[in-house]
């Protein structure tokens, strides 16, 4: 197997297009390195893109923020600015390993291994995150429930790499939270997952809303009959009500050793409104 640690993306995108389908890159490697351990993987090239300074860096940008592919977790947890603009995506964030674990596992990564469970992805689709995708063809912006297409795939074509995550900027009252379901408190993986991100007016009402949930399907799901529940109320009992309803409904899960299908659909509606919740005191003490 070949590594190399291309220091410019130019050189990395020039490294994939050479080794075609061989290659898989290398950020954090939480996933990859199990992966090949497991002897599930037998790539002939390793990308590693750690060194490339575009895909190092956390930036505000116009008003939003810019998040590199190989940023690590610990570091966008560190990072007090962005952490105190987007708290639901940090929610999900700390949920990803252990500290160790944190200290290397990227945003990218997380969304690229595909997994249904992924705790960062069902915030990052309640944020409204574009993708950033450069490869042969150039680059082109992706939202990033579109990114996996099932479990262990993705719409990155040969060649393709992730390069960064944008986050428009928030209007005024606005708050995000995710909440995530497991067997055992720590360092499990998700039954259910469910990222709530919403805008109130000056009046409290809700103008705003998008809603995720992930575990409950073959990908995470943008689920907009969710939010259209909360839109235009102030986000009381049956608005909430109704918010869990259009959750459970949107479920499409599987049975397996953490829940069955009944549970897993039942639980989604509950951690949904519950996610709802902390968002809505989280927007008004932004306010």
């Amino acid at each position: 197997m070949r590594y190399e640690a291309p220091e410019t993306l130019d050189a990395a995108l020039t490294l994939l297009a050479s080794a075609g389908n061989t290659a898989r890159v290398l950020a954090g490697g939480t996933d990859l390195l199990v992966q090949l351990r497991a002897g599930r993987i037998a790539p002939e090239w390793l990308v590693d893109v750690k060194r490339i300074r575009e895909l190092r860096t956390v930036s505000a940008c116009e008003g939003g923020w810019r998040i590199g592919a190989a940023v690590t977790c610990m570091e966008l947890i560190e990072h007090e600015p962005f952490a105190a603009a987007w708290p639901g995506l940090i929610d999900g964030v700390r949920m990803i390993g252990s500290i160790q674990v944190k200290g290397r596992a990227t945003l990218a990564g997380n969304l690229c291994n595909a997994s249904p469970a992924a705790d960062s992805v069902p915030a990052l689709i309640a944020a409204g995150a574009l993708v950033t995708i450069a490869g042969p063809q150039g680059r082109r912006d992706v939202p990033v429930e579109q990114i996996a297409t099932g479990p262990g795939r993705t719409c990155l074509a040969p060649g393709e790499i992730v390069v960064s995550f944008q986050l428009a900027a928030r209007p005024p009252r606005s708050a995000d939270a995710y909440l995530r379901f497991t067997p055992r408190t720590e360092m499990d993986i998700a039954v259910v997952g469910a990222g709530v991100n919403l805008t109130l007016d000056d009046s409290g009402v809700c103008r705003q809303a998008r809603v995720s949930l992930g575990a409950v399907a073959e990908r995470a799901l943008l689920v907009p009959e969710a939010a259209a529940a909360l839109i235009g109320t102030s986000v009381d009992e049956p608005a909430l009500q109704r918010l869990a309803e259009a959750a459970s409904a949107a479920c499409r899960p599987i049975d397996d050793k953490r829940g069955t299908r009944e549970y897993r659909i039942r639980v989604a509606g509950v951690l949904a409104r519950r996610a709802a919740q902390r968002a809505l005191e989280r927007a008004r003490r932004s306010s």
